[in-house]
């Protein structure tokens, strides 16, 4: 496979010939020798065996008396046995030799003392009963661990039982990682617009602690060839491995491959992976080189599917893997044939099967790493799958934590992350999980039962009231019930001031000013469009109106920066961006509760938090929000 510019080399195909070539170059990780008291989640890179037996004498098991078994023979009660000390039997301690002449010991409890020294019998013992024998444990000479074997805390005092005070591992790689970029700046609570924070470095150092590795950060350095090459040399001369964070794609001021090949060798550089193609692969100074791309999941993907790889095939031995779970995926997700795609999925357990639901697939969103509980990995030539399907998840979170999950889909709206809060601090055991989808969404997700519960604010045009028709209209026929949440103030979120005066939606599509709208199906965007229409305004005046996104905070978060100059929203979420607000209306925002959930343990505390005086507190503080009787059913 020879070396060309942004190519599509197949994941497995690139890892193998990636490999092959460290392997012929004589590239690995060597290994040390040190205490065992210090070998915790090390490595062996030899077997280890053991150089005397555990334990090394006959020991007493037991605190009694030790003695031949065979003076015991046909002792009952009718006949007991009766023995006398220093002839017949030795008092002896847990731990003790066990004194030549005898075989087996007798537990202090089945001693009957009598005078003069002597001791009683009612039952008889069995030769080397309460004996812990030369080698029981470990024997010398056999082995205590292979090779490549990551040392767990037990395996430190079978060692040191087995007379092993130092042993061979592989050396923790020292991974150098170089941030590039003009626009990178080290993390602050103030950047400047334009400068991005530089945290790529401190994931990939927490992932290579994980695996046992160790990290050294260098200075970030800028968009400038000659100092891109100075800084890959350096780190290749002074790491086992180097990551060349950013500058890996086909930009004006991209030059990791270049600075590789040209310090180097370049051995690929784009692999059929998404996120993550534009991945360079290369060795400088007989050390591995990896270009990893700039934006945060992409890094992440390409840490754990190409660099993880790499490091096991250094001598390092196999790391741990995920484990694997079918779940359902809940919507249809479209892929591109050309790449094999990893999906992060938000994972929960309702109706006893495991059901998928993807997330954000930007390569920029790292929070969405953050929320999910899965990843799907979509082969290359696939172009998807269909909502319904049963697919294997890789787990991002333990099992167990999925299973006592709380489900809701539907409405975004911040009460749900107080919610979320409290149960995690009343409940530590428990976890609520939530996914935007729109209250649409959320009544679609409760009719294929994907949801413990859905969050819903639906305007009927006709009556003006909310939720309960569509409930009525779409569940009609499902055995399903309608839980109080809270009334909150919907309204325009402006920039702070209102300096461009606005009053209505009139005036934002009078005066061709920016729009930024909800999705499709949400509570709001249905809000919205009975708005234009009640007042007579088209869609198509409103500058905007096709820009959509899925929550109030984000929508709250692009009028701040003046990306746009309004946008429907709720208050509590103006509020905390101390934007300017024009109230429209006064919604509810409550939940649909399949009734076969209603006994759930996890859904009763819920409905506990929701009429809890530590909830009412956080959403007078939040701000526009009203509570009548939450966690009730409407009459």
């Amino acid at each position: 496979m020879g070396y060309s510019y942004l190519e599509n080399v197949e994941l497995e195909e690139a890892l193998r010939v990636y490999a092959d070539m460290l392997q012929s170059m004589g590239i690995g990780i060597e290994a040390e020798e040190i205490k065992v008291q210090d070998s915790f989640g090390r490595i062996t890179s030899e077997a280890v065996f053991a150089n005397i037996s555990s334990p090394h004498y006959n020991a007493s098991a037991m605190d009694g008396i030790a003695l031949l078994a065979k003076k015991t023979y046909g002792a009952t009660e009718t006949t007991p046995v009766i023995l006398e000390e220093g002839v017949d039997f030795e008092r002896v301690d847990t731990g003790d030799p066990l004194p030549e002449r005898f075989d087996a010991v007798v537990m202090i409890e089945d001693v009957i003392s009598l005078e003069r020294g002597r001791v009683k019998l009612i039952s008889a013992a069995a030769p080397w009963q309460h004996v812990r024998q030369i080698g029981e444990d470990i024997c010398a000479s056999e082995m205590i661990l292979p090779s490549n074997t990551k040392i767990e805390a037990a395996a430190i005092g079978a060692m040191l039982a087995g007379g092993v005070l130092k042993i061979k591992v592989w050396k923790r790689p020292l991974v150098g990682l170089i941030p590039t970029g003009d626009e990178i700046v080290s993390p602050t609570d103030c950047p400047r617009e334009g400068e991005i924070i530089e945290f790529n470095t401190s994931i990939f150092s927490a992932m290579l602690k994980d695996w046992g590795a160790a990290a050294k950060v260098y200075e970030i350095v800028p968009d400038r060839f000659p100092l891109i090459k100075e800084a890959v040399i350096k780190a290749a001369e002074e790491c086992d491995l180097v990551i060349l964070n950013a500058g890996s794609s086909a930009g004006r001021e991209d030059y990791s491959a270049k600075a590789i090949g040209e310090a180097g060798k370049g051995i690929t550089h784009g692999i059929a992976i998404r996120p993550g193609k534009p991945t360079i692969l290369g060795v400088v100074n007989n050390r591995p080189v990896i270009g990893v791309p700039g934006y945060p999941v992409s890094g992440i993907v390409v840490m754990e599917k190409i660099f993880k790889k790499v490091l096991e095939s250094l001598n390092y031995g196999k790391l741990p893997e995920r484990k694997k779970t079918k779940a359902v995926l809940s919507r249809k997700i479209i892929s591109s044939l050309k790449y094999k795609e990893f999906v992060r999925m938000k994972l929960g357990q309702v109706d006893g099967r495991f059901i998928a639901t993807p997330l954000n697939r930007g390569a920029g969103v790292v929070t969405s790493f953050v929320k999910a509980d899965g990843l799907l990995e979509i082969p290359m030539n696939s172009e998807g799958y269909e909502a319904g399907q049963e697919l294997e998840i890789e787990l991002l979170k333990p099992e167990s934590e999925i299973e006592n999950t709380l489900m809701v889909i539907g409405s975004h709206d911040p009460l749900i992350d107080v919610i979320s809060d409290l149960m995690r601090r009343k409940y530590p055991e428990e976890f609520l999980s939530s996914a935007h989808v729109g209250s649409m969404g959320g009544i679609m997700a409760v009719k294929r039962g994907e949801t413990h519960l859905a969050g819903i604010h639906l305007l009927d045009e006709e009556t003006g009231q909310y939720n309960a028709s569509y409930v009525k209209r779409y569940l009609g026929n499902d055995k399903v019930l309608l839980l109080k949440g809270v009334k909150r103030i919907q309204g325009l979120m402006t920039a702070a001031g209102n300096p461009k005066g606005i009053k209505e939606l009139g005036d934002i599509a009078k005066n061709g000013l920016s729009y930024v709208n909800r999705q499709k199906g949400s509570g709001t965007r249905i809000l919205l469009d009975y708005l234009l229409k009640k007042q007579g305004i088209s869609a198509s005046d409103l500058y905007g109106y096709e820009r959509e996104e899925f929550t109030h905070m984000s929508v709250a978060a692009l009028v701040a920066s003046g990306s746009a100059d309004a946008g429907m929203g709720i208050y509590s979420a103006a509020k905390a961006y101390g934007l300017g607000f024009i109230p429209v209306c006064e919604e509810a925002y409550d939940f649909i509760l399949p009734e076969r959930f209603a006994e759930l343990e996890i859904v009763k505390r819920f409905i506990i938090l929701l009429r809890s005086e530590e909830f009412r507190i956080e959403l007078e503080r939040l701000g526009g929000y009203k509570l009548e009787s939450p966690g009730e059913w409407p009459g």
